[in-house]
């Protein structure tokens, strides 16, 4: 993969944040992300699969459970980037809804950003996400219907949003 863009990365504490589909490469990024210096990796599949695995079986319980661990995660995010480490965010910033959370995060704690989107065409995230489930390692198994379902709600970032965009494609 490739970026479009330079990082607008300055020595502050930075939120990076990621949009894509389903089987995009965010989680992977994140992982590369979070290598750097003094870089928390958080990751919304690792928190609902762990607090709600038994309680996720629809799009309408992820959405209910994900604004519940949003709602308990947003104070300890803000005083993780006060505290002057940087964070990489794995929750998906794929629509407007999703992305207002992530900016009001981003004013409250004064911080740097970059959202990172990944502009993966579907026959590659289907394919990926194909082989992740027969891989078995990941917490989530996705059908091709539920990628739709989700993918019905995929908005890309625009411009009037205001974020530090990053565009990855193939």
């Amino acid at each position: 993969m490739r970026a479009v863009r330079k990082s607008m990365v300055q020595n502050s504490p930075t939120l990076y944040l990621l949009c894509g589909k389903i089987g995009a490469g965010k989680s992977t990024l994140a992982r590369q992300l979070a290598a750097r210096p003094a870089t928390l990796l958080i990751s919304e599949d690792h928190w609902t699969s762990t607090l709600f695995g038994d309680d996720l079986k629809t799009i309408e319980d992820y959405g209910r459970l994900s604004a519940r661990l949003r709602a308990a995660m947003a104070p300890h995010v803000v005083d993780i980037l006060r505290q002057g480490l940087s964070i990489v965010l794995d929750f998906p910033a794929n629509t407007v809804r999703q992305r207002a959370w992530m900016r009001s995060l981003i004013a409250e704690a004064k911080a740097a950003h970059e959202l990172h989107h990944l502009d993966i065409p579907d026959a590659i995230c289907k394919q990926r996400l194909r082989a992740r489930n027969a891989g078995g390692e990941h917490q989530f198994q996705v059908s091709d219907a539920e990628y739709e379902q989700f993918t019905a709600h995929f908005v890309p970032p625009g411009a009037e949003e205001g974020f530090n965009v990053i565009v990855h494609k193939p």
